[in-house]
């Protein structure tokens, strides 16, 4: 079964990429979703990596988290499901 991580404290530099050479290397990154700003198309310091296994997920999670990636510490978690939009 699938894993969704939070990837943060990312390098404004990081590309989609960088994100798969960099997870690739605990598992298969079945998909990525580099967050960037909708007005300058610039990332936005955070992506969400889908795992295609859970032990792949925690392993890379387990590494990576804390880990300096292109002169920044990432910040690697589960992620949150998306809450409903307009709930109050």
């Amino acid at each position: 079964m699938a894993k969704t991580l939070y990837v943060g404290n990312l390098s404004y530099d990081t590309t989609e990429e960088d994100l798969r050479e960099l997870f690739g290397r605990h598992g298969t990154p079945e998909s990525i979703r580099l967050i960037s700003d909708k007005y300058s198309g610039r990332s936005r310091g955070f992506a969400f990596v889908e795992m295609a296994l859970d032990s792949e997920a925690d392993a890379a999670m387990e590494t990576l988290d804390g880990s300096e990636h292109m002169g920044r510490n990432l910040t690697v978690s589960v992620a949150k499901p998306r809450s409903e939009r307009g709930a109050a």
